[in-house]
């Protein structure tokens, strides 16, 4: 009987350990639940010039039409913006997650545009929201074509100011850190679609 008991106490020690071990792996497979969403394009610039302030191709002065032109002319139409996605833990889950890293790739109508790598940590606490600010940068004439005209008003639309609508989707492979260290989404996930521009 004596030397039963260190068995008894090792058999509930392991006990709670697995106990613990299966909270932790509920709560980790829970983290996967994060969900995000595109919620705005802001910070908007094409080829330096700041399209917060233009609705549309009629409210470029005659400078910057003639500064984009000699843009297309070279054939490069930089187009600089910040694409806000929405981030949010689940209520239920007990745990904050970290988002540490995201791949992820631009596509603007179907077409696959630019990729890149998200890598500031953004901490996520159950049941509230938070922005998650991918700076981005890409040369319209890279992927798409059309003269002066039709290409401000692509960036316009993309820019959310107006213009034919355009839709903006980023397929991304999120990191979450948990508690048994980072965990890559196994396969990427296409974030809400969202129509611009119009």
């Amino acid at each position: 009987m004596v030397y039963l008991r260190p068995v008894l106490l090792g058999a509930g020690l392991l006990l709670l350990l697995l106990a613990s071990g299966c909270q932790t792996l509920r709560e980790v497979a829970n983290l996967r639940n994060v969900s995000f969403a595109l919620d705005r394009v802001g910070e908007a610039s094409l080829a330096g010039i700041d399209l917060n302030r233009v609705r549309s191709y009629e409210d470029l002065s005659a400078g910057d039409v003639l500064r984009l032109t000699q843009a297309v002319t070279r054939n490069e139409l930089p187009l600089s913006f910040t694409l806000h996605l929405n981030a949010e833990n689940p209520p239920e889950n007990d745990v904050q997650a970290r988002l540490v890293t995201m791949d992820w790739t631009l596509l603007i109508d179907e077409q696959e545009t630019i990729s890149g790598v998200f890598d500031d940590t953004v901490v996520l606490p159950p049941g509230e929201p938070r922005d998650v600010p991918i700076p981005m940068r890409l040369d319209l004439v890279d992927f798409f074509d059309g003269g002066a005209q039709d290409l401000i008003e692509l960036a316009l639309a993309i820019a959310g100011q107006n213009g034919a609508p355009k839709r903006i989707q980023l397929r991304a492979t999120p990191t979450i850190d948990t508690a048994i260290g980072p965990i890559q989404y196994p396969r990427p996930i296409t974030i809400a679609s969202k129509d611009v521009g119009g």
